[in-house]
């Protein structure tokens, strides 16, 4: 009993909340708070995300908030061996915000800070899925580094599915 509560303990004192996803899509719409919308996934859509992530993509469904040409997204990804919680803000096809909300990992977490995030805004997704900006890495975070670009990525392209749905 004692080694399953040091268990649970080290996994509570790894996980960390920066902010939650209701504050980051208030500050991304200026203080107003859109209703969600759910964009369900066909066989193409997710065939085309697990490209991105490089591994398959089980979920049916996304959520998201969209005014005007901005959408928000709250997406997860593992890092080295939990998932990382990153918000993004996605306005006229450009990311304009990226922020680690909950971060789970015992270490890499300074993809969360401002030097590194700030590398992703204005980036756009390329015609063959990847960000037209180079992101440096952090020595020690490669794989949160890697996970924070995929989730960028998806971010993008997941716009893009959005603003085609919107115009038909």
């Amino acid at each position: 009993m004692l080694i399953c509560c040091l268990l649970f303990t080290n996994k509570l004192l790894a996980e960390q909340v920066y902010q939650s996803t209701t504050n980051f899509v208030r500050h991304a719409f200026a203080g107003e708070l859109p209703q969600a919308k759910t964009l369900w996934l066909n066989k193409a859509q997710k065939t085309t995300i697990a490209d991105i992530l490089q591994h398959k993509y089980h979920r049916l469904r996304i959520r998201y908030w969209l005014q005007g040409d901005a959408s928000v997204w709250v997406l997860d990804e593992i890092g080295k061996e939990s998932p990382i919680t990153v918000g993004l803000h996605v306005k006229a096809q450009r990311l304009q915000q990226v922020k680690v909300l909950v971060y789970r990992e015992s270490r890499g977490d300074e993809v969360k800070a401002d030097f590194f995030t700030d590398q992703f805004i204005d980036a756009q997704l390329s015609k063959d899925l990847q960000l037209d900006t180079h992101i440096d890495g952090i020595t020690g975070a490669t794989l949160s580094v890697r996970a924070l670009t995929k989730l960028a990525r998806m971010a993008l392209w997941l716009d893009q599915q959005v603003a085609v749905t919107s115009e038909q």
